[in-house]
């Protein structure tokens, strides 16, 4: 079985377009860009302004911006701006959000 990658991008990170990963991307930089990803971290510093695509999505930073996943958990540090489009959604108490929440099958 081939191994797993995770790419990580630390809050020195500024990227200016999509980031497209075919593993997980962990996420503590500023992004002005979609990103795409079989799994995706986001974490306290984090700040996103793009949509995200991915089959599980752990949001814990800023995002202003849709996104599209089969799993959402949105940690209590995030600060969320967006449509959120899953089949299961989980919301740790004390995170902001200005959201639309959609189930799909």
């Amino acid at each position: 079985m081939a191994s797993e990658k995770t790419s990580i991008l630390l809050s020195d990170v500024s990227i200016d377009g999509e980031v497209i990963e075919k593993d997980k991307v962990i996420v503590d930089a500023k992004i002005n860009g979609d990103i795409k990803a079989e799994e995706i971290v986001t974490h306290s510093k984090s700040n996103i302004s793009g949509n995200i695509k991915s089959k599980s999505a752990s949001l814990g930073g800023k995002l202003k911006g849709n996104v599209n996943a089969d799993n959402i958990s949105v940690k209590k540090t995030a600060n969320i701006e967006g449509v959120l489009n899953q089949k299961t959604l989980s919301i740790q108490e004390g995170a902001r959000l200005k959201i639309k929440a959609e189930t799909h099958k």
